[in-house]
């Protein structure tokens, strides 16, 4: 007798069939809208170059265009979309209308590298005239084309296509700042490997970040502002600074009074922590690490947890934020082995291209090193 195939797993085979068709008509579809759009956006641009530079003239004839458009084809041409289009073909005018695969985007050794090798790549200028990939959608083209940094936008949709993030994880990784903190963390793979996993807050390390970006200040210049400055900054911006913070924190005050003897001392701003059931000490220094900042961090955490912790409160953790981080200070220090003494960068702006490159290149000579030393 023949042994007659289980229903579930012939169903299981069918249903993978129909998912991969489903996907792939999906992708079809998208990746011919990404092409219509860009096509449609070079159509607008080229009219507004040949005809008249006035600003009204784009006005009039886009919201012309759109009744038109709208008549003939029905809904999505509002002027806000043929605006979106334009702009779309601006930022991406050096492309090719052609949707490629990632082998033909991404060589071999490229799809298997680490992210040092990713960011490498966004900073380099293809040799031929890139395409759009068939894994990213036109929502992801709209985030990514409002990123005004060239190899910040080229490095999210690498790794976009690479690691085939959904619309919802690429912008999670652009409003925290994914390519920002890559460049600054000393462990960059294990930084990643948090974005694919999710980072759960366990101890008090796993709630601190390298660097604190906080270009949302808006202040323009570091040379022209001192401490009281970025302070004063931050309680303006309080609702970015807690969720570039992250995960449970709540804010509770700015100048807390700490008294020793007949001696006070004035804590920048503190926070506490919901899910680690602590208190977050931050002391703002304009420049580099010095052992003195350290040192009154480590006597404020060892007051704040004297004179404020009640029962259920874990210790207090202490964060210096710096302008300039100093290794040397941080290895020779009291830092190394405290596990609720921290010190991290906060950057008030993306860097140049030449920074990424000088960055990339010490971080590769760093690594060099290390490997040396080990070996």
């Amino acid at each position: 007798m023949v042994k007659q195939p289980e229903q579930s797993t012939l169903f299981t085979r069918i249903a993978a069939i129909l998912d991969e068709a489903r996907s792939s008509v999906v992708r079809t579809v998208d990746s011919t809208m990404v092409l219509t759009y860009w096509n449609i956006g070079r159509e607008i641009v080229l009219e507004l170059q040949s005809g008249e530079l006035r600003a009204e003239y784009g006005s009039s004839l886009i919201k012309q265009l759109s009744e038109k458009l709208t008549d003939a084809f029905g809904r999505g041409f509002s002027t806000t979309n043929l605006r979106y289009f334009r702009t779309f073909y601006t930022v991406y005018a050096d492309r090719v209308p052609k949707i490629h695969s990632i082998s033909e985007h991404l060589s071999k050794c490229h799809i298997d590298c680490g992210v040092l090798d990713d960011l490498e790549l966004s900073l380099q200028k293809p040799e031929t005239a890139m395409g759009f990939s068939e894994n990213l959608s036109w929502s992801h083209y709209r985030s990514l084309m409002g990123i005004e940094h060239l190899n910040e936008r080229l490095f999210y949709e690498i790794e976009s296509e690479k690691e085939r993030w959904d619309h919802e994880q690429l912008k999670h990784q652009i409003h925290t700042f994914l390519f920002a903190r890559l460049l600054k963390s000393l462990d960059k793979e294990g930084l990643l490997s948090l974005t694919r996993e999710g980072q759960a807050l366990t101890k008090p390390a796993d709630s601190i970040k390298n660097p604190y970006i906080l270009d949302f200040l808006g202040i323009p210049d570091k040379s022209q502002f001192h401490e009281s400055d970025l302070e004063s900054a931050i309680i303006a911006n309080l609702q970015e600074f807690l969720l570039e913070l992250g995960k449970g924190f709540a804010f509770v005050g700015r100048q807390k009074r700490l008294q020793f003897d007949d001696t006070y001392f004035y804590v920048d701003l503190v926070f506490y922590n919901c899910i680690l059931k602590s208190y977050l000490l931050i002391d703002l220094k304009i420049g580099e690490l010095t052992h003195q900042d350290v040192g009154q961090m480590d006597s404020y955490v060892r007051m704040f947890d004297d004179k404020y912790c009640t029962e259920g409160d874990n210790p207090t953790i202490g964060l210096i934020l710096c302008s300039k981080g100093n290794e040397t200070i941080a290895k020779y220090s009291v830092l190394r082995d405290s596990s609720q003494l921290f010190a991290s960068r906060y950057m008030l702006y993306l860097p140049s291209e030449e920074e990424l490159v000088a960055e990339l290149a010490r971080e590769k000579r760093r690594i060099n090193e290390q490997k040396e030393y080990n070996s």
